[in-house]
């Protein structure tokens, strides 16, 4: 069973996904917070084993309580929910230690698959968040080419993190095994030192 916590400071916004954690028989909503001190409070209170976070709340931001709650929990996983609009508030979450960001206008099943893949220790995004996020990292920084030594498939791989694709949409693409895939990543990160998909995917744009 997932635990999950929910952060919003829209009561209708909460409810609706209460709902739809709770349709399923795999997760539960263990608690709720409209603002970011009673995120952290409850983070502490309750251990979920994810938090859903939205960034933009009066009072103690997302931003804020993502940095003050993985400062105290580092194993936490925050998958922040976000909107079109709130690309300057993207990188400044990720840089906190959010895992993942997914957009509010996302089907269910993405939603409810993305909180399975976070808990499972994955970095879900989506693909236009995710550009969002590389394109502002990239602007940001002086390009560079230097990669380390990968194989053929490695390259493959970081490319198509590069376009935003999940290891689901990787595997196919490649006629690979999902599991194949996830190996990888991992390995792509430990060879480049990239803490998460986000770098990976700025790694493979730079280079």
């Amino acid at each position: 069973m997932i635990r999950v916590l929910l952060v919003d400071d829209q009561r209708l916004v909460r409810a609706g996904l209460r709902m739809l954690c709770e349709s399923t028989p795999d997760l539960v909503v263990v608690g709720e917070a409209e603002n970011g001190e009673e995120a952290v409070r409850a983070m502490a209170l309750l251990g979920p084993d994810v938090v859903l976070m939205d960034l933009r709340m009066p009072g103690v931001d997302g931003i804020t309580a993502t940095a003050r709650i993985t400062a105290a929990t580092p194993a936490a996983r925050i998958l922040v929910l976000t909107t079109f609009d709130d690309d300057e508030h993207l990188y400044p979450a990720l840089s906190a230690g959010a895992q993942g960001f997914l957009s509010k206008d996302a089907p269910p099943e993405e939603l409810l698959d993305a909180i399975r893949r976070t808990a499972a220790g994955e970095s879900p995004f989506s693909p236009g968040v995710l550009r969002g996020l590389v394109r502002k990292a990239v602007a940001a920084h002086q390009p560079s080419t230097a990669l380390p030594a990968l194989t053929g498939r490695e390259r493959d791989v970081l490319a198509l993190v590069g376009e935003g694709l999940s290891n689901a949409e990787i595997a196919a693409r490649l006629h690979v095994a999902v599991s194949t895939v996830k190996t990888h990543v991992t390995n792509l990160m430990t060879k480049t030192g990239a803490d998460n998909r986000v770098r990976l995917a700025v790694l493979a744009l730079r280079a």
